[in-house]
């Protein structure tokens, strides 16, 4: 596609004035990265990053049926969010599958609350809400907010110096509004690299800036702009799930390992009975992550064997883990090999290569 074509978030000006590499990235021009991968990568495990989220969908869910319609379309119990709460949560099909993973963030307990959804799938999602509302007032606000993560150990200092307030002392998944420079803004204590930090909603006319204060005020912190690229090699190492590669339409949440994530003792949801129908008749299939043993670095689609030559999975996610220095991977694979320990290869292009499940997330904080 034409660059000319591609949608550009509200800081696509910053990106080219720092020199990043752009590229087309599920139809929005995105900078994949700056002055390098490795660097990008190492910089938010050990000072902070910035990351231009802001190709993100926003949906709005208002009034009397919010939470009602929010409790049928998501698999997590909406109704335990108090004021200024966020949850991860799953927009499941009627076939127990996944729409996609979400994060939903109470602005005011029943009747407000914003949805964050990838950016992917933003106009499905909104349509999907709205083919399924039970009469809340649902609009999609993904064209008035800008959205910037904030990633790393001294992430939350930064934020303190920058936003007057401490946000240092909020615990994960809860909310702060407030106003920046004459706009309005949210501070979410979440994240997609598993580093401390947060992701700030802003109108999207003030998010160049939000996106240039943090930079000017972060030098002391070591700050840096993050790419695409280390985005990808960081959510990776936690081995949290990314839409197109660990979860979509077919997937069965418990198989990806994101039960915690699903309440049905709780309510009742969209596809909850195909979705239990899969536990309970016992998992055939399991998300894990490996090691190589041999050299080789893993990539989606690759089949995983068993010694015997017989297929038993499939490579969602693989990189070269810059933090461990070594090939890393996450993979479906039979139950009955996914326990730790358990030794397979990989097909890498024709070539088996040795591999080990692994205890996971493959870092620790």
């Amino acid at each position: 596609m034409e660059t000319s074509q591609l949608n550009k978030t509200p800081l696509a000006e910053e990106h080219v004035k720092l020199g990043a590499r752009m590229v087309d990235f599920a139809g929005w021009w995105m900078p994949v990265q700056y002055k390098g991968l490795r660097e990008e990568h190492d910089n938010v495990r050990t000072n902070v990053g910035l990351f231009d989220v802001s190709h993100m969908g926003e949906v709005r869910f208002k009034g009397s049926k919010a939470l009602e319609t929010l409790q049928w379309l998501t698999t997590n119990d909406v109704a335990k969010l108090n004021d200024n709460e966020a949850q991860y949560s799953l927009l499941p099909n009627e076939q127990g599958g996944l729409v996609d993973d979400i994060i939903v963030y109470c602005l005011k307990k029943n009747e407000d609350y914003l949805v964050c959804v990838n950016a992917s799938n933003a106009d499905k999602d909104f349509a999907w809400m709205v083919k399924n509302n039970k009469g809340a007032d649902i609009t999609n606000e993904s064209s008035y907010w800008g959205q910037i993560a904030v990633q790393g150990p001294k992430a939350l200092a930064l934020m303190d110096k920058v936003f007057g307030f401490k946000a240092s002392d909020m615990a994960t998944f809860k909310v702060h509004r407030f106003d920046y420079k004459g706009f309005k803004a949210i501070l979410a204590t979440t994240g997609y690299t598993g580093e401390k930090g947060g992701e700030v909603f802003i109108e999207a006319k003030g998010a160049a800036t939000l996106w240039s204060d943090l930079l000017a005020q972060g030098q002391e912190f070591g700050v840096q702009a993050i790419g695409l690229g280390a985005r990808d090699t960081l959510r990776t190492e936690y081995k949290m799930s990314l839409y197109g590669h660990e979860i979509d339409d077919t997937t069965n949440p418990y198989e990806a390992k994101l039960g915690w994530a699903i309440k049905p003792s709780a309510k009742d949801f969209m596809g909850k009975a195909p979705m239990l129908k899969v536990k309970e008749e016992g998992l055939k299939k399991q998300l894990i992550g490996f090691k190589m043993l041999d050299k080789g670095i893993p990539r989606q689609g690759y089949s995983l064997f068993s010694f015997d030559n017989k297929e038993i999975g499939k490579v969602t996610s693989g990189t070269h883990s810059p933090t461990l220095d070594e090939p890393i991977g996450i993979a479906y694979i039979s139950s009955e090999f996914a326990a730790e320990g358990t030794e397979f290869s990989v097909d890498i292009r024709g070539r088996k290569v040795k591999a080990k499940v692994c205890k996971t997330p493959f870092v620790s904080k």
